[in-house]
């Protein structure tokens, strides 16, 4: 499929390996939102977590979201040409914020008697050629996890376990308008995010999962 006729071509340009169920899930709702648009996510991750596994299950496909943006800030500071001032300041402050999610999910996982997963290879393609190209990148993965939390969260059955995923997905959500005022755009430009149906996030998924 042509990039140029995806409603989100940045996460149809991003490689994530592994084959973990997190993995799986990630490459599917990144999938989704590439095609239809990030309000396809939320449905896609709800509709996978559904399908079996418990709480420690949901925290890794969790964590494995947090090993994605933890990495991209971490490789953004040291390859975006040109990043400086109050864009490189943010950019460090969000890979450390990703950093504590990442570290506060493992001890969740092993608090459940799971086994948190490993970070999985990713690729960011062409995300780190310009400020302006990782700031746009940064705003989709932030929206992207916001999406992917609030499809999880009704699959999860400890209210700590629940509590612990609103307090990050908050924070992502305030990322993802810091952002948006690096890109001179508006902070919060919908009052309610937009969903898309399940038939069209199984259309959009379906030729990207293999396995």
């Amino acid at each position: 499929m042509n990039n140029e006729n995806l409603a989100v071509p940045e996460l149809a340009t991003v490689e994530i390996q592994g084959h973990t169920r997190g993995a799986f899930i990630l490459r599917g709702a990144m999938a989704a939102g590439a095609v239809y648009g990030l309000g396809a996510v939320s449905p896609f991750v709800g509709q996978a977590l559904a399908q079996g596994g418990g709480d420690a299950d949901i925290v890794n496909f969790a964590l494995t979201l947090e090993y994605l943006e933890s990495a991209f800030y971490t490789q953004a500071v040291k390859k975006v040409p040109g990043l400086s001032g109050k864009t490189l300041d943010l950019a460090k402050e969000l890979r450390d914020d990703e950093n504590q999610h990442v570290s506060a999910l493992i001890a969740a996982v092993k608090q459940l008697g799971g086994t948190p997963v490993k970070a999985p290879g990713v690729d960011f393609g062409a995300a780190f050629k310009s400020k302006d190209s990782f700031l746009k990148t940064a705003n989709v993965f932030e929206d992207t996890g916001v999406s992917a939390y609030n499809g999880a969260a009704p699959s999860i059955q400890s209210g700590a376990i629940l509590g612990a995923a609103g307090s990050i997905v908050q924070v992502e959500a305030r990322h993802a308008s810091l952002i948006r005022l690096q890109r001179g755009a508006p902070p919060a430009p919908l009052a309610f995010d937009k969903a898309s149906t399940k038939q069209q996030v199984l259309t959009a998924v379906k030729p990207f999962i293999k396995g």
